[in-house]
């Protein structure tokens, strides 16, 4: 099948073969295989015959809706470039984009209230917009018969159409999860949709069984992408969710027998808390992956003993989507650092841990991580000087710390942007240790560690932390607790109690909300540190 025009050739020759099994299930719309080769095939008309060409930018901004893997596959089965917008960015770093994306065509969904798309359709100057779904700015591109394949050689008039027998090679424009500052469009080319096809193809090889995969990751990002087409190209089903609700999680897995599904632990531990989990059925769930962040070792453990061995930690960026994983999560008494770690690196991935120069660490040493793999990136679009710092020589730098262990297991303690450095204390604080401790207490809901100003000591640790309901725990004893598990070095300066710890886009602890958080309500930093603010009551 390798001399198919492009991927998305070689997938519908694939969803040929799964035929009537059920493919994609969401917003009241349950799809087959046939059913999403023909939609695919009917968005390219669509698309051709409202002007879009082979090789035009098209600004995607959609949800997490059925539509948005049919018509990726449409706009790369054009051999379009997709570059995807998610529908929470600000307006600020929408204009950012549109700026670099010089978008050729834009697509939106009309049926959002208050959509941010039709703001965006009304500021795009000469820029063609289409809809899907009626009453937008633009054309309805899912008008007409859903099941009507259309001639993709002929134009809006019947005329022949300049379709090339090659088109261009498909790319994609993603956003990173912003977690470090304003995201970026991370480019990836069609070397990495053909890389996915191959661990499908592998997948199916070892006899695996069929996913029935709950994802609330969007196409906007690299792990809603390689989630959605890992699914679809192994013959399995998705069932995909605009928003969070742990409740609806725990039900849909119930009711649909799920065997797979994905999680941030913020999330996890959403659902580990909630009532409605008492008699969920989740026995036929084979792969829980939890990513995205740090998970506390204790809510670790109540997963496990919840849900048993289908835990599956998983490390990836939108850079190098699949890095590390450690599957059938247990808690091992030979080996309980494990829970700590985010596994081994995964098939073609390779994992080195460097120094500031460029020197390779041994096992054990704290350094970045980098990584190689033919899952990462092409290139941040439009920043050159930033590719060429994160991509050197084929491999990504994370911008994460951490260390390996003797077996391979990777270990990180922290992003480079999150490391609390101190002056007095000679060496950089990292803030994932203290979060673990402060978990493992069992008034303790999360926590979350941020550096702030110390005249003193450079920087000081400064918790943030959820109590469970009726929690009588006060800052000074978790101070306490930490300084006899770790030192007096990794105390906090204060604990601070919260409601609920702010998730960013992506449902990643927001540091960067904390930090503007602090900086509002301790603007003379030194009344802040060295006390303890607020109790769980």
């Amino acid at each position: 099948m390798t001399d198919r025009p492009n991927y998305v050739h070689e997938a519908l020759d694939l969803f040929a073969g799964f035929g009537d099994r059920e493919a994609l299930v969401g917003g009241g719309r349950r799809l087959t295989y046939h059913q999403v080769a023909a939609e695919v095939r009917g968005l390219a008309g669509a698309l051709r015959r409202h002007g879009v060409r082979p090789g035009d930018a098209v600004l995607v901004m959609l949800g997490n809706t059925v539509e948005g893997p049919l018509l990726q596959l449409a706009l790369h089965l054009l051999g379009c470039r997709s570059m995807w917008v998610a529908p929470v960015t600000s307006r600020r770093e929408v204009d950012e984009f549109v700026a670099l994306a010089r978008p050729d065509a834009f697509v939106f969904d009309p049926r959002e209230p208050d959509s941010l798309g039709a703001q965006i359709a009304a500021g795009l100057s000469g820029v063609p917009v289409l809809c899907l779904g009626p009453g937008g700015a633009g054309p309805d591109l899912t008008a007409g018969p859903g099941d009507a394949v259309p001639d993709l050689t002929a134009g809006a008039d019947g005329s022949p159409a300049a379709l090339p027998a090659r088109p261009p090679a498909p790319e994609s424009f993603l956003q990173t999860s912003g977690t470090t500052g304003t995201p970026k469009l991370v480019h990836h080319r069609e070397s990495f949709y053909r890389q996915i096809l191959a661990l499908a193809a592998d997948f199916r090889a070892a006899g695996f069984p069929l996913l029935r995969h709950l994802s609330h990751s969007p196409m906007w990002l690299a792990s809603g992408q390689i989630t959605t087409l890992m699914n679809l190209f192994t013959g399995g089903v998705l069932f995909l969710r605009e928003r969070w609700d742990p409740e609806a999680f725990i039900r849909t897995v119930h009711a649909e027998r799920l065997t797979s599904t994905f999680v941030t632990p913020p999330m996890l531990y959403e659902v580990l808390d909630h009532p409605a989990l008492d008699g969920a059925d989740f026995s036929h769930m084979f792969m829980f992956n939890v990513g995205a962040g740090p998970a506390a070792p204790a809510r670790l453990r109540q997963a496990i003993a919840r849900f048993g061995p289908c835990l599956r930690i998983v490390y990836g960026l939108s850079e190098a989507v699949v890095i590390c994983a450690l599957p059938g999560l247990t808690d091992d008494p030979e080996h309980p650092e494990r829970l700590r770690s985010c596994g081994r690196p995964y098939g073609d991935v390779a994992v080195e841990i460097r120094d500031a120069d460029g020197r390779v660490l041994p096992a054990g040493a704290d350094g970045e991580v980098w990584v190689r793999t033919k899952l990462s990136f092409a290139g941040y679009h439009g920043q050159p000087e930033l590719t060429a710092e994160t991509l050197v020589d084929g491999w990504v730098r994370t911008r994460d710390v951490g260390h390996l262990d003797d077996d391979g297991y990777l270990y990180l303690v922290d992003r480079f942007a999150d490391r609390i450095l101190t002056r007095q204390r000679s060496w950089p604080i990292y803030s994932r240790p203290i979060e673990d401790v402060l978990a493992a207490h069992p008034q303790v809901r999360a926590a979350a560690v941020i550096g702030v100003p110390d005249e003193v000591a450079g920087e000081l640790p400064h918790a943030y932390v959820v109590p469970a309901p009726g929690a009588t725990v006060t800052g000074d004893e978790l101070i306490a607790l930490v300084t006899r598990e770790l030192s007096e070095t990794w105390a906090p300066g204060a604990v601070e109690f919260i409601e609920a710890l702010p998730l960013n886009r992506s449902a990643k602890v927001d540091k960067r909300a904390l930090r503007a958080r602090y900086a509002a309500d301790h603007p003379t930093d030194a009344d802040a540190v060295g006390t303890v603010i607020g109790s769980p009551a």
